[in-house]
């Protein structure tokens, strides 16, 4: 039986979302400065009281957009393994592995956490924040690269090979902030999909 709670229960969590979902647009599209808890209400449909209500500070909000970014990375990254496990073992599933890994850093959510990571590198206590998320981010992205790929991450020289993969789509990332990089960027993943699958199987 319902209660008489859930749905203002429910009427906050879509609130949350959809001022979460309003940070990540506003600074994928107009940068830090722009993300402020004011111009988030606005762009969410809410009162600026209301926001507060939910994130007390600017770190608040941004910090909950972090996770809440990484946790929907998580749920895409599912949902790519998924079609990853539909291609065939050997080069072709490399590739679809390499492919997707480096297309996850093409994304708005990709460009919004780009926003937060330069302005913390001068801000002491957001960076104080956000070095935990990254570290948890970084070693669940590492972990379902490892699975997708299917290699032992025992093996040093095999580890080596998959961080070096996601170091180069943050890379390539980077390179697609300002300019389409598309073209180039299907040439350096074919590339590096043939290199990967053969170092790969040499390591075994």
């Amino acid at each position: 039986m319902a209660t008489p709670h859930e749905p203002k229960q429910d009427r906050s969590r879509a609130t949350r979302q959809r001022l979460l979902e309003a940070t990540i647009d506003c600074l994928a599209e107009t940068g830090w400065a722009a993300a402020t808890v004011s111009v988030v209400a606005e762009r969410a449909g809410v009162s600026r009281g209301a926001a507060q209500h939910h994130f007390p500070t600017r770190e608040d909000l941004i910090t909950a957009a972090l996770e809440f970014m990484f946790e929907f990375r998580m749920d895409m990254a599912k949902a790519e393994s998924e079609t990853v496990n539909a291609v065939a073992e050997g080069a072709g599933r490399t590739r679809a592995v390499v492919s997707a890994l480096v297309e996850s850093y093409t994304t708005p959510l990709f460009k919004a956490a780009l926003q937060v990571w330069t302005h913390a590198a001068a801000d002491p206590a957001l960076r104080e924040r956000i070095l935990p998320l990254e570290a948890r981010f970084g070693r669940t992205s590492h972990r379902r690269a490892v699975e997708a790929l299917g290699v032992d991450d025992a093996d040093p020289v095999a580890h080596h090979l998959v961080q070096a993969t996601l170091d180069l789509a943050r890379g390539l990332g980077l390179a697609d902030v300002l300019t389409d990089d598309s073209a180039r960027r299907k040439l350096i993943v074919d590339q590096w999909a043939a290199t990967l699958h053969t170092a790969l199987h040499r390591s075994h």
